[in-house]
Order: structure tokens, then sequence, then C-alpha cells
């Protein structure tokens, strides 16, 4: 049975017992849960129990009030609640046909909720850093550029491109852009989608986001869940957990967010 797979015997009972809101805590497990709630916003919401879904909307909020006191990564968080507004609008329209768990004055109240959330981000002013040391203007070129390298998002360049004309310089160059293409598409994949410059180069940053609409990318997380197939258990893998196989190394296996849902989905 699929439960005997991993230990739980639904996505909710799994979203519940994972403690997730204390993972939103830890910098390197963040983005991991958001985007687990994105994908459960997009596919899953109408399979989860009314108890996985106070608690997914109330890891919801803490994640909303994270963002907004510490400013940290609004545009993730933005994406996962169009998303999810998306998502409740066309059940709510749909509602007597869709498969809601739970009172529509419930869902109601959540949209509203939403809606609220994405109007506080949106007015969500960065706080400006007082601080008379060292600013990023002062770093050499080749530490900015550097710097430009290490993102693996092509809006991250984009975003930081815009906060000094030397910055800008540096996220409009070919080179950063072909890596970036290399890192998440395959020689094959952008063989399909080749986009000319009006110099007859290929516009790689261009490239980029024509691939990125047919192709998923390689997603980065600080720490992910694993699965241990000897123990069939689920886990954080920088937690660790006890495993009595003789060779634990052989037995685990990374476990993305789509893949965590796939693992509920039979």
């Amino acid at each position: 049975s699929p439960s005997q797979r991993h230990g739980y015997c639904t996505l909710g009972e799994a979203f519940n017992r994972l403690d997730f809101s204390s993972a939103i805590q830890d910098i390197r497990r963040f983005n991991y849960v958001v985007k687990l709630l994105q994908l459960i916003a997009k596919s899953q919401l109408t399979s989860l129990s009314g108890a996985a879904q106070k608690n997914y909307f109330n890891i919801l909020d803490k994640i909303v009030q994270k963002v907004m006191e510490d400013q940290y990564n609004p545009r993730l968080i933005k994406d996962l609640l169009q998303d999810l507004s998306s998502t409740l609008c066309i059940l709510i329209r749909g509602v007597g046909k869709s498969v809601l768990v739970g009172n529509i004055n419930i869902w109601i109240c959540r949209l509203e909720t939403i809606l609220l959330w994405q109007q506080q981000l949106k007015n969500l002013q960065m706080n400006k850093q007082v601080n008379n040391g060292l600013t990023l203007s002062d770093l050499p070129l080749h530490m900015l550029n550097n710097i430009l390298y290490r993102f693996s998002d092509g809006w991250d360049i984009i975003t930081l491109g815009q906060v000094t004309p030397t910055l800008y310089m540096l996220s409009e160059d070919r080179q950063l852009w072909k890596k970036l293409c290399q890192y998440h598409f395959a020689e094959k994949q952008f063989c399909r989608h080749l986009i000319p410059s009006e110099k007859g180069h290929i516009d790689w940053k261009l490239m980029y986001f024509a691939l990125q609409k047919y192709y998923p990318i390689k997603e980065q997380y600080g720490d992910t869940l694993h699965f241990c197939r000897h123990c069939s258990i689920l886990f954080w893998k920088d937690t660790g957990h006890p495993c009595t196989a003789s060779d634990p190394n052989t037995c685990l296996m990374p476990v993305s967010p789509q893949h965590f849902i796939d693992l509920f989905k039979f």
C-alpha cells in the first residue's frame, strides 16, 4: 500500500507531521516549503482534509508574516499567492460541482485573506539599511560579477541589475545568461528555441526566459527532504535519522517538492 511506502496515509497527514511550521524558520528550508505549498495550491488543495487545510493556511500565514518582517524573498511568496488565489477563484465559482472540503464561507474568508496579503506585499517597502560601512557599489567589478554568477534564477539577476548602472551593465552580459541557460537546460532543448539578436549572436537572456516557459528549471534548496527506502521514512537531510541499514547512504533518496506530492498520488 502507498502508506507502507513512506509511512503516511495522505498528503495532509505527512504535511501535518513533518512540522513545516518550524522548517520555515530555517533559511535553508524556507524556499523548499514555499515551493511545496505552491504545488499543493496548483493541484492538491481539494485532496486535503479539513485539519490539513487549517494547517496549510497557518503555515502560509507564518510565511507571509516572516516575509513582511524579514523581507525575505517576497517574489517567491507573491507567485504562491497568485497561484492559490487563481485556484480558489475557480473552485469557489464552481461550488456545488467542486469537491471543496468545508464550508464555502470559510473558503471565501480565506480568499479575502489572500487578497489582503497580496496587497500588503505589494505595499512592502524594503528597509534602507543605514550603514556607513562598505556597500555593494564599493566592491571591485570581479567580485560583483562573481555574485551575479552565483544566482540560479534569472529574475534575481534582473532585480540586482536595477540597483546601480554598473550592476546593470554586468547583468546584461551575454556570457552570464549563456552559463545560466547551460546550467538549467540541455543542449537539445536550446537548439529548438534559438533566438538570434540583431547582430546575429544568440540572445541568451531571451533564450533563458523562452526556455523557462517550455521546460522546468533546476531547483536549488539549502536543505531538502529525503526518503529512506530501508526505514520508509521522510526526514530533512540536515537532521538525518537513525537508520538501521548496514549502509544507510545507499537507501537515501532526495525528495523534490514535486516528488513529495507524487508520493501521494495513487
